[in-house]
């Protein structure tokens, strides 16, 4: 399986976003007594929200401490698995999503079809997905073509994200894949991406890595969308 032909069965899922940069909650200082966060709490709460929430906010408004939010995220992520919300994990942040079996439902209720991918922007996509964080250069190396129209477009559809710079010389963007992303393929967290063919994975690792090595993110990098038209 190649990483194009990994993604390309997931490309016309279509789930909702949510607003990535909207401002964070501020957190409760009215010095309540800490309470106990019941499943049903925590569903509420993430189903309020207009972005995805880090474990910490929850832990702050609810008044306890992380391992009850992880607790309760387990038993919530274990209720949703059969019905039509999921819940959605990247890194350190959670939100619900439809679930990926009712996107052709969901789709016609909101009038829009999936937008479709080309096979540029999916091929992309899928290096940018198994290899993050990555910079363009690397992208570039493992196609063999200028991508930097089609990374643009991704960012502007908000499925590629940046997540800070390399430490490399010009301390170029490292790229990397966020909340629609998973959303847009039915995936609850990058564990769940198909597994490769080892020889794909290899050229992937041995390709990518003769663009220059990647630090991780040093400093953060909001998402900068282009303004350019979607063609990819």
């Amino acid at each position: 399986m190649t990483e194009l032909e990994a993604l390309e069965p997931m490309a016309d899922v279509a789930v909702d976003g949510v607003d990535a940069g909207a401002t964070a909650p501020a957190a409760a200082t009215d010095g309540a007594t800490p309470s106990v966060l019941t499943e049903a709490g925590l569903e509420a709460l993430l189903f309020v929200a207009e972005r995805p929430l880090t474990r910490r906010e929850i832990a702050s408004l609810a008044g306890v401490d992380r391992a009850t939010v992880d607790a309760r995220l387990g038993d919530l992520e274990v209720s949703l698995a059969a019905r039509g919300i999921r819940l959605v994990v990247s890194a350190d942040r959670v939100e619900l999503a439809t679930a990926p079996e009712a996107g052709a439902l969901v789709a016609r209720y909101v009038g829009a079809d999936a937008v479709k991918l080309s096979p540029a922007a999916l091929e992309t996509l899928a290096i940018v997905a198994y290899r993050q964080p990555v910079t363009k250069a690397a992208v570039e190396r493992i196609r063999g073509v200028d991508s930097d129209y089609t990374i643009r477009t991704l960012l502007h559809r908000r499925l590629v994200v940046e997540l800070g710079r390399s430490e490399a010389p010009g301390r170029p963007f490292l790229y990397g894949t966020g909340f629609e992303f998973l959303e847009r393929f039915g995936l609850s967290s990058l564990e769940e991406l198909p597994r490769l063919e080892s020889d794909v994975a290899a050229r992937l690792t041995e390709v990518g890595a003769e663009a220059g090595a990647e630090a991780e993110p040093v400093e953060a990098s909001p998402v900068r969308p282009s303004t350019r038209g979607d063609g990819a």
